[in-house]
C-alpha cells in the first residue's frame, strides 16, 4: 500500500500489499505532513438556504440589448459566423469585454467552442475598472440577471472566501463592474444548466498569483470552466495596436508569464492567473480570433484590440511519449539522490534542459526491497517539473514513509526503484452504479473514491490483484474504512486517471 501526496499534503493508510495506494482525505490522525487538501468538488449546488439576493444588469441597453428578443437574435448572428474548431476539452477561455457592437464577433469565436457543453460552473475572472482594487473580491449576490434570465451563483463563491485571506467581498467593485457581466449572456446562449462565480480580480503579486491559482485548481474538475475577461491595447493607432496585440496574444498562447508581464490589456491579472493554471496543469492553448475596433467601425485612428484565445486538454498520455533514455533519467535521478540522502544527508540538484522533463506531472516514487514494499510517496496533480518531483518523491519514499524505517546504506543494493507518471484526476460522470462500472477500464484507470469526506485510491497496477470491477470499488471503500457498497450511494465522487510505470530492471 503506498501514500499519496496531492499539492504537496501527504495522505497515507496502514497496510502491506504492494501497490495497494490509499488517499485518506481527512484521516487526519494518519497525516504526517501538515494540512489536508480534498480533491475537487463537483460544481455547482445552490444557495436556497440563503436570500434571494440578485445583481441587476447595469449595461443591458448599452453594451448589448436590452430586450431579450433583440438580444438573442444578435446572439444568434455573432454564432453562425464562428466556427467550432476540433480542440480537445476546453477548460479556460480569454474574451473580450467590450460592447457587443464592438467586440461581441470575437467574444462568439470563444464562446462557440462551448455550444451545448456540459458545464455545470462557470468562473469567470474579471479586472475592476471603477474600484481601486488589491486583491480579489468575491460579492455575496446570490444571482446575476441579464435580459435572458438570472444564473445562479455557485456555492463555490463562499467556499472561495472562506478559504483564502485573499479574497474579501467589497460591493463597491461589483456594483457597476461591466466585465464579468457582458459574458453571462454568451454562457446563457452556449450552456443550459450551470452556475457561476463572478470573481473580481485587482492588482496581485506573483506570489499571490501562485496562491490564488492554487486555490482555483483545487477546485476544479471536468465540468468547470474558467472565462478571463479582457480586452488589449487601447486607443493606439491601428499598426501599433497591431504589433503591441500581437506581443500580448503570442505571450499567453505561449504561457509565457514573463512577457505578459510586458502586456498592455486591462484584464492583466484575470489573464495571469489563467496563464499560472494552464502552466501548471499543462494546458494547450489556440488563437481563436483577433481584430480591432478598427476592423469593425473603420476608424483607425486610435483603436481597442480584442481576441478570443482557448485553453484545452487533450488525450493525455502520461508518459508514452517518454524515450528510454528519459525513463532512464528518471530512474538515475531516483536512484542518485537516495544514495546521496543515505550516505551524506544532502539533496540531489539535479540538471535538465530536456523540455519532456520539465513538463508537471503528478508522480510516485515506489521502493520494493525483495519484492516487498518498502515505501511509496507520491503526488496526483502536477506542481513541479518532472524530474524535481522525481527527485523529492524518491526522498519521501526512502525517508519520510511513517509505515518504515528510513532507508539504510546497506539496504541499498537490495532495492528496486519505480516511477509512476500520472495524468490529471478526471471525474468521473454517472447516473447509476451499473454507468460507473461501464465507464471504467480495468487495467488502465487509477481509481479515486471520495464519499462523505473519506477517498481512497488505486493506482492502475492493483487490477492485477482485483481484477473483478465491483470487488475494485468495494475494496476502495473498505480501505478508506467506508461500507463497502459506499461506491454505489448517490453522493458519491469517482475520478479515474492513467499511468505509465517504469522500474529498474526494466532496463537490465
Amino acid at each position: 500500500m503506498e501514500d499519496v501526496k496531492i499539492a504537496g499534503k501527504v495522505f497515507m493508510d496502514s497496510g502491506v500489499r504492494i501497490r495497494d495506494c490509499i488517499l485518506l482525505f481527512y484521516a487526519i490522525s494518519l497525516i504526517f505532513l501538515v494540512g489536508c487538501t480534498t480533491l475537487p468538488e463537483e460544481g455547482g449546488g445552490n444557495m436556497t438556504s440563503e436570500k434571494k439576493y440578485v445583481r441587476e444588469s447595469v449595461i443591458a441597453g448599452s453594451w448589448y440589448p436590452e430586450s431579450k428578443d433583440a438580444l438573442s437574435r444578435q446572439l444568434e448572428g455573432f454564432f453562425s459566423k464562428a466556427e467550432k474548431q476540433e480542440l480537445g476539452r476546453i477548460k479556460a477561455l480569454v474574451v473580450p469585454h467590450a460592447g457587443y457592437a464592438y467586440s461581441g464577433q470575437v467574444a462568439a469565436h470563444a464562446f462557440k467552442q462551448i455550444e451545448g457543453g456540459d458545464y455545470d460552473t462557470v468562473i469567470i475572472l474579471a479586472p475592476s475598472h471603477h474600484y481601486p482594487l488589491d486583491g480579489v473580491s468575491i460579492s455575496n449576490y446570490t444571482h446575476y440577471k441579464t435580459p435572458l434570465g438570472e444564473v445562479k451563483i455557485s456555492s463555490l463563491a463562499k467556499k472561495l472566501r472562506e478559504e483564502s485571506k485573499l479574497i474579501s467581498t467589497i460591493p463597491d467593485a461589483h456594483s457597476k463592474e461591466h466585465s464579468a457581466e457582458i459574458e453571462i449572456p454568451f454562457l446563457q446562449y452556449s450552456l443550459k444548466e450551470f452556475e457561476i462565480v463572478p470573481v473580481i480580480v485587482g492588482r496581485m503579486s506573483r506570489d499571490e498569483i501562485d496562491e490564488f491559482s492554487d486555490l482555483i485548481i483545487k477546485h476544479l474538475d471536468e465540468r468547470t470552466l474558467i472565462v478571463a475577461s479582457t480586452d488589449l491595447s487601447h486607443y493606439h493607432p491601428y499598426n501599433e495596436a497591431l504589433t503591441l496585440d500581437n506581443y500580448c496574444v503570442e505571450s499567453i498562447v505561449a504561457l509565457d508569464d514573463a512577457k505578459a508581464e510586458g502586456c498592455e490589456m486591462c484584464g492583466y491579472f484575470p489573464v495571469l492567473v489563467t496563464m499560472e493554471i494552464a502552466e501548471k496543469l499543462n494546458w494547450s492553448t489556440k488563437l481563436l480570433k483577433y481584430m480591432n475596433s478598427g476592423d469593425v467601425t473603420g476608424d483607425r485612428s486610435g483603436v481597442v484590440g480584442y481576441a478570443s484565445i482557448a485553453f484545452y486538454s487533450g488525450e493525455e498520455k502520461p508518459g508514452e511519449e517518454l524515450s528510454e533514455k528519459q525513463k532512464k533519467y528518471l530512474l538515475e535521478v531516483a536512484r542518485d539522490t537516495v544514495e546521496l540522502y543515505v550516505g551524506e544527508g544532502k539533496k540531489f540538484e539535479p540538471k535538465t534542459d530536456d523540455p519532456k522533463l520539465r513538463e508537471k506531472k503528478g508522480v510516485f516514487v515506489t521502493l520494493e526491497k525483495n519484492g516487498q514494499l518498502r515505501g511509496c510517496i507520491g503526488h496526483l496533480e502536477p506542481i513541479q517539473p518532472l524530474y524535481l518531483d522525481v527527485r523529492d518523491n524518491a526522498i519521501n519514499a526512502a525517508f519520510n514513509d511513517p509505515r518504515f524505517s528510513p532507508v539504510t546504506a546497506n539496504e541499498l543494493d537490495d532495492i528496486e526503484i519505480e516511477v509512476s507518471v500520472l495524468t490529471l484526476p478526471e471525474l468521473i460522470t454517472a447516473d447509476s452504479p451499473e454507468e460507473y462500472l461501464e465507464r471504467i477500464q480495468p487495467g488502465v484507470d487509477g481509481i479515486i473514491l471520495d464519499y462523505k469526506g473519506r477517498g481512497a485510491t488505486y493506482l492502475p497496477q492493483v487490477w492485477e490483484q482485483i481484477p473483478e470491477k465491483e470487488d475494485f470499488l468495494s475494496s476502495l471503500c473498505n480501505k478508506a474504512f467506508l461500507p463497502s457498497d459506499c461506491w454505489r450511494k448517490p453522493d458519491v465522487k469517482i475520478y479515474r486517471y492513467k499511468v505509465i510505470a517504469f522500474k529498474e530492471s526494466d532496463f537490465r
